[in-house]
């Protein structure tokens, strides 16, 4: 009996840490760089850098939010995009909801489709004249997870195309 909860312990602690590293895994400065990247090369534009003083920047304006999960912007010295959800919002998945804005971008008239700015995420992520790249996320208090991303130089400038 004693052998067969060990075994049981022992597997137990393996899933553990191979859930642990697979949640973690999606967040990584490195998973952010590809998600954005793969959608960048799409359109023909250059990769962007992982900055540390950008992601600093960054998590410390997710840690920031923790209390309330608020969608408000930081108005910092960075172009950015904001994004919450419930539960296990990953970085991926977050950039992966930004970058589902496409469909509504007209590259011919440079606008949103709608007239708004149901586009503006999809065209920061996008913004060639961007290089740098700093991420945070934090689960907040009410169980949401939010996660921001920081470019720089600022991408959606108004009057300039994203590429």
């Amino acid at each position: 009996m004693k052998m067969w909860f060990t075994k049981l312990s022992s597997a137990i602690c393996f899933m553990t840490l191979c859930l642990s590293h697979l949640s973690e895994a999606q967040n990584s400065p490195q998973d952010f760089v590809n998600a954005h990247n793969v959608i960048r090369a799409a359109v023909g534009v250059g990769p962007l850098v992982w900055n540390r003083t950008v992601a600093s920047y960054a998590q410390k304006y997710a840690d920031k939010r923790m209390k309330d999960c608020e969608m408000e912007h930081s108005y910092g010295p960075y172009g950015e995009n904001l994004a919450e959800g419930y539960g296990n919002l990953d970085g991926v998945d977050a950039v992966k909801m930004w970058a589902s804005e496409k469909p509504d971008y007209d590259h011919s008239s440079n606008s949103c489709v709608s007239g708004g700015d149901d586009c503006l995420h999809y065209t920061q992520i996008v913004w060639s004249k961007s290089a740098h790249l700093g991420c945070g996320r934090a689960k907040c208090a009410n169980g949401w997870v939010f996660v921001i991303c920081s470019y720089d130089p600022v991408g959606n400038v108004e009057g300039e195309r994203p590429y």
